[in-house]
C-alpha cells in the first residue's frame, strides 16, 4: 500500500461547516424576492414537489433523513440488489421482445447484443404452433426464453418443453420463463383460466427444469391502467403472495415456490422513482419471503420494461430519449433483465432500426457508459434511500388494502383495484391537461409539420379488463381533429396571434401562446395582419403594462375586423373584450378542445 506525503493541502479546512438553518434562512431570502412571503422553518416545504402517494420531493436531504438498514449487495434485504457482484459481470439481461413469428428478426436480435427473448404467443402473438419456427437457429441453451402466453400458456410451454427435448438440450440447462399469469391475465381481459395446469408446470420446473421458472408477476397491466408506482408494487405483491399461496397448497415447499417465479416491473423517465421502486420491491418481497419462513431464500427476480404509458405517437423520436432514461434507472435500480420498448411501439410493428436502437440503448450503457461496472449505484444517496423507504410504505399499505379486501382476485373482481387506479389516473389526467406534467413533442415544443412516422399496424393487444392509457391521449384526440381537417380542407385551424409592444414584451407570451395551440393542432400565425391570416379568433399576446394600456381596444379593434373570439395570454383581468385567458397552469386541453369545437372541427 503506498501512502502519499502529507502535502498540507487540506481542501476547503479554511470555511466553517454551514448549517441546516443558515441553509433555510438564505432559501426563505431567495423565495422573498421572488415575492413569497416564507419563513425560514417553512422554505423546504415551499421547495417541495408533490408526488403520487402522499409522498414529497424535498429540495434536500442530509444524513438526518434517516432510513432503514439496507444491507449489502446480494444479502437480505436486497435493497442493494440480489448478487453480491450486482450486474458488474456481464451487464443486465437485454431481453428483446417479439409479437409476431419471424426467425430472421430473431436471429438479428440474438447476433448484435439481445441475450434473452420475449415472446408473446397465442392469439395475438405468434401461433403457438410457430414456435418452432421462431426459433429456428436459436442456440436455445444460450438464449433464455420468456414466454407470455396468456390462456394459452400450457400449449406454449409444453411446445417449448418438446423443443428443448428435441434439440438435446440438458434440463438443467434449460433458462426462462413459462410465463403462466392468470391474476395478471385477468386483469388484462376480466376473463379467468384454469390454474391446475400452472401449478402442474410450477411442480414440473422444480422437479426437472431447475432454470427456468413457471410464472410471472406481471405488474405491467396495473401501470397501463393509470397506477402509481406504490399500487404497482402493492398488486404484483399481492399477486405473488396469492400465487405462493397456490403452489404451496399444490405441495411445493415455500423454497421451492419462490423459486417458481419472476417479477416483471415498468421502468419511466422518473429515473429516481424507478430505481427507487426496483429497490423497495425486493425489500417488500425479501419481507414476504421471511415471514413465510424462508428467511434464506435468494432476491426477488426482476425484469424491468420501459413504460409503454410514456411512449407517444407525435415525434415519436423523443421516445428514444426516454427510453433511455428509463433503461439507465433500471441498470441502476439492480433490474436483472431490462426490455426496452422501441421508439416506434404505439404507431405499430416496430422495424429493424427501432429494434436495433432498442437493443443498443442497453448496449451503450453497459459497454460505453460502464453503468453496470458499479454495484448499487444509488447506494448511500440520501434521497434515494429516503424515496425507498416512503414508497415501500405506501406499496405495503396498499397491499394490506387488498389483502383485506380478500386477496387480488377478490379486489379485482370487486372492482376495487380498478376504482383506485381510476382514481389516480384522474388525478394525473388534470396534471397532464394542465401541462404541469408536460410530453415533449406534444403537449410541450409540438411541430405541425412534422411527417408522420408509418407502420404495419399491430395486432390489438388484449382488452376486456382494466383499461390502458397514455400520456399523450387527451392531446393525441385533439391532433387527430385537425388532421382529419387538414386533409378534408386543405389547412389546418388557425388563430392569429396579435403581438402587442416591443419585442422585448411580447416574446415571451407569443411563444407561450404559439405553443398552446400547436398543442391542439392549431396553426399559430404571426405573420402579416389579423385581416390577411385567414383566422376567425385571436391572441393577445404582451406584457401587463402593456396590456393595461392596449388590450381592451385592441380587443374592440380585431372584433370590428371580424374576430369571433378573443384570448388573451396572461392571467385573468378585467379587460373588456376579452373571452378567454390562457396561462400557465390553464386546463390546456378543455381550452383547445372548446376552440377547435367554435370552429367546427370534429
Amino acid at each position: 500500500m503506498t501512502v502519499l506525503p502529507d502535502d498540507g493541502l487540506s481542501l476547503a479546512a479554511e470555511f466553517p461547516d454551514a448549517t441546516y438553518e443558515q441553509w433555510q434562512h438564505l432559501v426563505s431570502g431567495v423565495l422573498r424576492k421572488s415575492g413569497k412571503e416564507v419563513s425560514s422553518s417553512a422554505a423546504e416545504d415551499a421547495l417541495s414537489t408533490a408526488l403520487e402517494d402522499g409522498l414529497r420531493a424535498r429540495p434536500l436531504y442530509t444524513a438526518r433523513d434517516d432510513a432503514p438498514a439496507t444491507g449489502l449487495p446480494g444479502f437480505a434485504p436486497f435493497v442493494r440488489g440480489g448478487r453480491a457482484e450486482g450486474n458488474s459481470v456481464g451487464g443486465w439481461d437485454v431481453r428483446q421482445r417479439h409479437t409476431a413469428a419471424g426467425p430472421a428478426a430473431v436471429l438479428a436480435d440474438l447476433e448484435n447484443g439481445v441475450t434473452s427473448l420475449w415472446l408473446t404467443v397465442g392469439s395475438s402473438g405468434i401461433p403457438v404452433s410457430a414456435l418452432p419456427g421462431t426459433l429456428d437457429g436459436v442456440y436455445l441453451d444460450l438464449a433464455p426464453i420468456v414466454l407470455d402466453a396468456g390462456t394459452e400458456v400450457d400449449a406454449a410451454a409444453r411446445q417449448l418443453l418438446r423443443l428443448y427435448e428435441e434439440s438435446g438440450i440438458a434440463p438443467d440447462a434449460a433458462r426462462g420463463n413459462l410465463g403462466a399469469d392468470p391474476l395478471g391475465h385477468e386483469a388484462r381481459t376480466g376473463q379467468r383460466y384454469d390454474g391446475a395446469p400452472v401449478t402442474e408446470l410450477a411442480a414440473l420446473c422444480a422437479r426437472q427444469y431447475p432454470g427456468l421458472r413457471a410464472l410471472t408477476v406481471d405488474a405491467l397491466p396495473y401501470h397501463e391502467a393509470g397506477g402509481s408506482a406504490a399500487q404497482e408494487l402493492g398488486c404484483a405483491l399481492a399477486t405473488g403472495v396469492a400465487y405462493l399461496r397456490e403452489l404451496t397448497d399444490a405441495g411445493l415447499t415455500t423454497q421451492q415456490a419462490l423459486a417458481q417465479l419472476e417479477f416483471r416491473f415498468v421502468a419511466t423517465a422518473d429515473q429516481f422513482l424507478t430505481v427507487a421502486k426496483l429497490r423497495a420491491a425486493r425489500r417488500l418481497w425479501a419481507r414476504v419471503a421471511e415471514v413465510c419462513g424462508a428467511s434464506q431464500a435468494g432476491a426477488q427476480l426482476q425484469h424491468a420494461v420501459t413504460s409503454p404509458v410514456m411512449m407517444t405517437r407525435r415525434d415519436p423520436w423523443v421516445n428514444m430519449l426516454r427510453t433511455t432514461v428509463a433503461t439507465l434507472a433500471a441498470g441502476v435500480g439492480g433490474a436483472d433483465a431490462v426490455t426496452v420498448l422501441p421508439f416506434d411501439s404505439a404507431i405499430g410493428v416496430p422495424d429493424g432500426f427501432a429494434r436495433r436502437i432498442a437493443r443498443n440503448t442497453s448496449t451503450i450503457l453497459i459497454e460505453e457508459s460502464h453503468l453496470s461496472r458499479v454495484i448499487d449505484p444509488a447506494g448511500g444517496s440520501w434521497y434515494v434511500e429516503r424515496l425507498t423507504d416512503e414508497l415501500a410504505n405506501a406499496a405495503w399499505e396498499f397491499f394490506r388494502i387488498i389483502e383485506r379486501e380478500g386477496g387480488q382476485a377478490a379486489a379485482l373482481r370487486s372492482g376495487l383495484v380498478r376504482e383506485r387506479l381510476a382514481e389516480t389516473w384522474s388525478a394525473r389526467s388534470v396534471r397532464l391537461a394542465e401541462r404541469r406534467e408536460p410530453v415533449t413533442g406534444v403537449s410541450e415544443f409540438p411541430h405541425l409539420g412534422e411527417k408522420p412516422v408509418e407502420r404495419v399496424p399491430a395486432e390489438a393487444p388484449p382488452s376486456g379488463g382494466l383499461p390502458r392509457v397514455r400520456r399523450d391521449e387527451a392531446f393525441e384526440a385533439l391532433r387527430a381533429r385537425s388532421d382529419r381537417h387538414l386533409a378534408a380542407t386543405g389547412g389546418r385551424p388557425r388563430v392569429y396571434l396579435a403581438a402587442l409592444g416591443p419585442a422585448a414584451a411580447h416574446t415571451a407570451r407569443l411563444t407561450f401562446a404559439a405553443n398552446l395551440l400547436q398543442a391542439g393542432g392549431i396553426e399559430a400565425v404571426t405573420d402579416g395582419t389579423f385581416e390577411e391570416s385567414g383566422a376567425q379568433e385571436v391572441c393577445l399576446c404582451s406584457s401587463d403594462t402593456v396590456y393595461e394600456e392596449q388590450a381592451e381596444a385592441t380587443a374592440g379593434t380585431l372584433r370590428t375586423a371580424g374576430a369571433r373570439h378573443v384570448f388573451l395570454a396572461g392571467r385573468p383581468g378585467p379587460y373588456a373584450g376579452v373571452d378567454t385567458y390562457v396561462f400557465a397552469g390553464c386546463d390546456a386541453v378543455a381550452v383547445l378542445s372548446a376552440t377547435l369545437d367554435r370552429m367546427g372541427v370534429s
